[in-house]
């Protein structure tokens, strides 16, 4: 994680940020499950604090070789006037380091009872008294609206960016997201 690249969104009258910043992951996301790739991460340098906005930064972090494969890719086709995309550079020397994962809510109980019903061979009744309403979780945390190129669904994609002390190593998945692995935060 040596090298990094930042893509900032551009003002547009016909749509939000945040639905262009959905667009713009969802194109990251098909590339990167395209090439394979398990070493470039992403975060959001302009995430608000208690904000439901990831802001208008997408910041791609990785080796200098990895993101130059990615960006010979014609992934951002459809986003040129959208988003400005800066040049690759060094990670400043300064650079701390921080985590961003995704956080997934146990938002549907429905779905938590029809699970454990055919895992554990549980009644409607049963589930229904071991999982009350009240378990659904809110999550107070910026998002997007996401869609995964292997099962086609579409969700939201919470994501939990925060700095830690030491760096770690691990791998990225299609998303840019790691619960292992650190990224610079500079």
């Amino acid at each position: 994680m040596d090298h990094y690249l930042d893509i900032r969104l551009l003002s547009d009258p016909e749509f939000a940020p945040p639905q262009l910043m959905s667009a713009l992951f969802a194109k990251l996301h098909r590339a990167l499950a395209q090439l394979d790739s398990s070493d470039i991460g992403i975060s959001f340098p302009a995430a608000g604090k208690g904000s439901a906005w990831l802001g208008n930064q997408l910041r791609l972090h990785g080796s200098l070789p990895a993101l130059q494969r990615l960006m010979e890719q014609p992934w951002l086709s459809g986003m040129r006037d959208h988003a400005q995309c800066g040049e690759l550079s060094a990670v400043p020397d300064s650079a701390g380091h921080m985590v961003v994962r995704r956080i997934q809510a146990k938002s549907n109980p429905e779905r938590l009872r029809r699970r454990q019903m055919k895992r554990k061979g549980w009644s409607a009744e049963e589930a229904r008294a071991a999982i009350p309403d009240s378990v659904a979780e809110t999550l107070k945390l910026p998002f997007l609206n996401a869609r995964s190129v292997s099962t086609g669904q579409s969700f939201r994609l919470f994501i939990d960016q925060h700095p830690i002390d030491q760096p770690a190593t691990g791998t990225f998945n299609a998303y840019g997201l790691s619960t292992s692995a650190s990224l610079p935060r500079f």
